[in-house]
């Protein structure tokens, strides 16, 4: 989707449906779609896992473990657009003459790919034993550990867009992958506080990141090699790790419980990749619906489920 589309998606729509209207079977995936992304469940599932209430647990954690999740997450999205841009076709810089050389670089499968296979069970097993281990040895390990789920909460949201018809030869479409993680990083206590303000739901979130995703993807698509120190690659990351470290925190909080040990990390991490695949599936479907009906048809649609839900 071009920045020009973004911006349209995001644009202020009145609570009535156009007449192009989505089918029954679209407006019901539609519905699903916004019950997820705008009522966020992570901290009730993580709460479940834990036997504690987070929100309480969460004000505990110190200023050391607060900066030790700030770099550990930070890291994460490093890795996890390392990941996503692998596997891009590349194109060499347009020449004066304005004709575009290939590069004649074909999409490889990556060995982490190869080894995961494919499926949500297979995702939700290795992120039980990268949380089992993280429940074992406690935030030692955060700064192994939060990469490595990552990158297969990434591998499994990479297929579900996949399935959802997403392009992911193109930057828009791999960075796409990598916004779900600063679209699943939204609390239930930001979204409230938002509310009142107007500031806060899904397609705000979309509009916060338009610019930088645009300039990444941009940037993302003209370079033969990627260098991970372009500004356009680091505001993005960046960006999304902000949002992301609301929820790793939420995370790490919940394996801090003192009695929760190495099953009770693994039903951590389990709960963490179902949150993000819900979260993927639902943005997913949105991105697939505008490109069948245009973005505004799928928006007017989406404030009407929205407001249905009693979301402001």
């Amino acid at each position: 989707m071009s920045t020009t589309d973004l911006t349209r998606a995001d644009a202020t729509v009145p609570a009535t449906i156009p007449e192009t209207a989505l089918s029954d079977a679209d407006l019901a995936a539609l519905r699903r779609a916004v019950q997820v992304l705008e009522r966020p469940s992570l901290a009730a599932r993580l709460s479940s896992a834990a036997g504690a209430p987070l929100d309480i647990i969460g004000r505990s954690l110190p200023a050391p473990v607060t900066e030790a999740v700030g770099r550990s997450t930070e890291a994460a999205m490093r890795g996890a657009l390392r990941v996503a841009l692998a596997t891009l076709p590349r194109t060499n810089v347009v020449p004066a003459d304005g004709t575009a050389i290939e590069a004649g670089v074909a999409k490889t499968e990556s060995r982490l790919t190869r080894l995961l296979g494919s499926g949500d069970t297979k995702h939700k097993a290795f992120a039980a034993l990268s949380g089992a281990i993280g429940g074992a040895f406690g935030l030692a390990t955060l700064a192994v550990e939060l990469p490595v789920s990552t990158t297969l909460m990434l591998r499994s949201i990479a297929e579900i867009a996949r399935e959802e018809g997403e392009d992911l030869e193109t930057p828009e479409g791999a960075l796409a992958c990598v916004q779900v993680f600063a679209l699943g990083g939204r609390t239930a206590s930001e979204t409230e506080a938002g509310s009142a303000l107007n500031e806060s739901g899904y397609f705000a979130v979309r509009a916060a990141l338009a610019k930088t995703l645009s300039e990444a993807a941009r940037y993302a698509g003209s370079k033969t090699l990627l260098d991970q120190s372009a500004p356009a690659l680091i505001r993005f990351t960046a960006q999304i790790a902000a949002r992301f470290g609301l929820v790793v925190s939420q995370k790490v909080a919940a394996q801090a419980v003192p009695v929760l040990g190495a099953f009770g990390g693994a039903a951590v991490n389990t709960a963490f990749m179902s949150h993000f695949q819900s979260t993927a599936r639902a943005h997913f479907t949105v991105r697939r619906l505008e490109r069948n009906y245009g973005p505004a048809v799928v928006r007017a649609a989406y404030e009407v489920e929205k407001a249905a839900l009693g979301v402001a």
